[in-house]
């Protein structure tokens, strides 16, 4: 008993939806398996997105450089950052629950704040295949005035979070917190490039590239980047302090 209130105490939402749908199927059935069919069809649609934007972000982490996200979208890429990740969300396929890992991916590897609030914005309102209906149904001149509007508010609204809501005020990952300088193992592949170029912080352990202590003052951090940017894998993550 004491284990299945413990269940219910962490996944509140989960049970709150369950003792909903029991109510309504007591109350209204007809109502309540309409709903059923409507979750069925929704949790049926993710299903088949969730994987392909999974595969998405471990593609960024592994294969996009941070220093590239930090130049071209990190808090000093300006208006090219803004442009980008408009052009990001905006070309975007899928709903927008799909936008929220891949958000989340780029935020840890260095994207602003402002961008990321510019990409789920576009992504959510301006997308083309949406623009593309909108000027169908209501008109061209309709969808180019509403998108004119649009994205000067997404400008806007993300200029604002950005001074708004900082980073450290955001969830971040235990590894984050902890490490300055790890090696996803899940990516390296034993090639050794790293301990080859800094033998005393790195060093192979079963076939796989380990760092031996967190780099301090006396560990030139330029050459650490060298490391990071010469894995052909991109597994290593350094996070300077």
């Amino acid at each position: 008993m004491t284990a299945v209130l413990n269940g219910i105490k962490k996944n509140r939402l989960l049970a709150l939806v369950a003792l909903a749908y029991l109510v309504l199927f007591i109350v209204a059935p007809g109502k309540a398996s309409s709903s059923v069919q409507n979750s069925v069809y929704y949790l049926v649609e993710m299903l088949q997105v969730l994987p392909v934007i999974f595969l998405l972000t471990v593609v960024i982490e592994a294969w996009i450089p941070k220093e590239t996200i930090i130049l071209h979208m990190g808090d000093k890429s300006g208006l090219w950052g803004n442009f980008l990740s408009l052009a990001l969300g905006s070309l975007s396929a899928g709903p927008i629950y799909a936008a929220f890992p891949i958000s989340k991916t780029l935020l840890g590897k260095g994207a602003s704040i402002t961008n990321i609030v510019i990409i789920l914005s576009s992504w959510a309102v301006i997308k083309v295949p949406m623009l593309a209906n909108e000027a169908k149904f209501l008109g061209p001149d309709f969808m180019a005035v509403r998108w004119v509007l649009t994205v000067a508010a997404i400008l806007v609204m993300g200029a604002l979070m950005g001074k708004i809501v900082k980073k450290k005020d955001l969830p971040a990952d235990d590894a984050d917190e902890k490490a300055t300088l790890t090696i996803q193992q899940e990516y390296c592949v034993g090639c050794g490039v790293c301990v080859k170029m800094m033998p005393g912080l790195y060093a192979m352990k079963d076939n796989k590239a380990v760092v031996q202590f967190e780099p301090g003052p006396g560990v030139p951090s330029e050459k650490i980047r060298q490391t990071v940017q010469k894995c052909p894998t991109k597994a290593i993550v350094y996070l300077p302090e």
